[in-house]
């Protein structure tokens, strides 16, 4: 069903799919059910279904109309899921009114009901081992973000449904103040957004993110955060609190400065202008703030690593990281067809560069080459990087976060 106040569609993963298709549908709708046990929607289309299902299993060489606001034009098929679903349109040709819908996508917010919030990883090069994400799914809409397939494992989309159909954790706060009163939690740098941007539009109606900080606060719990989006800048009073302890790290991440540019590739972020001033914001608050440059694309954005560089340290960035592109499983379908339809003269160049410093594949998953790439290219975007943080004048590296001010609200303490 759904919430009446919050507008999230409430019940387990495959009710609330079947709930939030319903509702916005008013076709016939028919659950199957795949012989891993995992529900799929099959609707009988027509001229009220909703489009986020339209492109279910479109091949990605069909040319589809551009979506306003969105990064991507189709749902490539679910890589976990044996029962797939493909619309017909045939007898809607002509239908003007019909088309001019397919190029709307509305936003669904689900309900997630996980029973922890701090999530653990012991990759080796990610960067952190804890971390909390409030929202499953990003209408941020990046067209090459690496977060997409994790939508897989919920039932969708790595494609529309990753940026149209969200997962939102409303109990996140209070869980997350349960874990950190256990005796059991030991004082860690918990990192928000190491999946999906924790101020993504999403965060502007329900206010997960903030109600997270207040508790890492109350806590004095270090927390590092990356975003695209300038409303990082309402919460410096709480990550002033925390910096004032050692306690904060912000990254705004800063692709381009080609507001164009940004606005297909990341349709739904902060325009460049707006990143920049966060970074200022931030800075003059006294909160450590670095620009992150991911992901740097070979052929499209490299070119701008100086430029970017600069304007983030005139704006305070006091360090400076990248990550060359990777397009790990349906990604790379996505982005492809991304260049297709918005810079077809530069496909060709994109891909091969991109494949150079793959070993001649659109995606290397080896732990250490992953998130820096091998060859030519490779080492040239590091040597530009490198040169460009020198003439920026940042010099420092990321700063150490430290758990000394964590305490316990209340807790008594121990005589042994």
């Amino acid at each position: 069903m759904v919430d009446a106040l919050t507008g999230i569609v409430v019940g387990d993963t495959d009710r609330a799919r079947l709930c939030a298709t319903r509702a916005c549908e008013s076709g016939r709708a028919v659950v199957a059910r795949a012989p891993l046990g995992v529900a799929v929607n099959v609707c009988k289309p027509s001229l009220e279904q909703s489009p986020n299902s339209r492109y279910n299993g479109l091949p990605m060489s069909r040319e589809l109309p551009i979506l306003k606001g969105r990064g991507v034009t189709s749902n490539p098929k679910n890589r976990f899921e044996r029962l797939h679903v493909e619309d017909d349109f045939e007898h809607f040709d002509g239908d003007e009114e019909f088309a001019a819908s397919l190029t709307k996508v509305a936003t669904e917010y689900l309900l997630d009901s996980s029973k922890t919030i701090i999530a653990t990883n012991d990759s080796p090069d990610v960067g952190f081992t804890h971390s909390i994400n409030p929202y499953r799914g990003c209408s941020h809409g990046c067209c090459y973000c690496f977060a997409r397939i994790s939508h897989e494992y919920l039932g969708f989309s790595a494609g529309l449904d990753f940026e149209s159909k969200i997962m939102v954790k409303p109990a996140a706060a209070e869980l997350l103040r349960q874990e950190l009163s256990s005796p059991r939690y030991e004082p860690v740098v918990l990192a928000m957004s190491g999946v999906t941007d924790c101020y993504q539009p999403a965060e502007k109606k329900f206010g997960i993110t903030r109600g997270c900080l207040e508790v890492l606060a109350e806590f004095g719990n270090p927390v590092s955060i990356i975003t695209k989006n300038h409303m990082v800048t309402r919460d410096i009073d709480l990550l002033a609190r925390l910096a004032a302890q050692q306690a904060a790290l912000v990254n705004v991440s800063i692709t381009t400065l080609d507001a164009n540019l940004a606005g297909k590739m990341e349709p739904r972020t902060s325009a460049p202008r707006r990143r920049l001033d966060a970074i200022r914001q931030l800075t003059e608050a006294g909160i450590p703030t670095g620009v992150m440059v991911a992901p740097l694309i070979p052929g499209l954005n490299d070119h701008e690593v100086p430029a970017i560089l600069k304007a983030a340290a005139e704006a305070g960035a006091c360090c400076a990281s990248f990550t060359p592109l990777r397009l790990a499983l349906s990604i790379a379908g996505l982005f492809e067809q991304w260049l297709a339809n918005h810079l077809p003269d530069r496909k060709d160049k994109v891909l091969n560069r991109i494949r150079s410093m793959r070993g001649g594949k659109l995606n290397d998953p080896r732990f250490g080459s992953r998130m820096r790439g091998e060859g030519i290219w490779a080492e040239q975007l590091r040597a530009v990087f490198e040169m460009g943080k020198k003439a920026a004048g940042i010099k420092w590296e990321r700063p150490e976060l430290s758990t000394a001010a964590f305490h316990r609200p209340g807790g008594q303490l121990s005589l042994w």
